[in-house]
């Protein structure tokens, strides 16, 4: 089975196709999620689709690193960013059981 990439508009038409309603509506969902979920973690909280993914904020402490090209010592400033873990079912239908 061949890897297929897909893009926004791309992912709007199979939503739309697989609930069966416009394409219109689909991006509106679409949008709309991708709103809610990113308004959400930006505040801290949490996403949970059960079996599929936890969207989440994690904080990162200020720490030393180098910068790659020069080996020099540089600050890495405290920041907030963000992460999810994949569900149970969405591991095991990627891993083909």
């Amino acid at each position: 089975m061949a890897a297929e990439n897909m893009n926004k508009a791309e992912l709007v038409d199979a939503v739309a196709d697989k609930a069966g309603i416009s394409r219109k509506a689909a991006a509106d969902a679409v949008d709309a999620m991708v709103s809610v979920i990113s308004e959400t973690v930006a505040k801290e909280g949490t996403v949970t689709l059960v079996g599929f993914v936890k969207f989440h904020a994690v904080k990162r402490d200020a720490r030393t690193g180098r910068n790659p090209a020069t080996g020099a010592e540089m600050k890495i400033p405290a920041t907030t960013a963000p992460k999810f873990t994949a569900g149970k079912a969405f591991k095991d239908k990627v891993a083909g059981k």
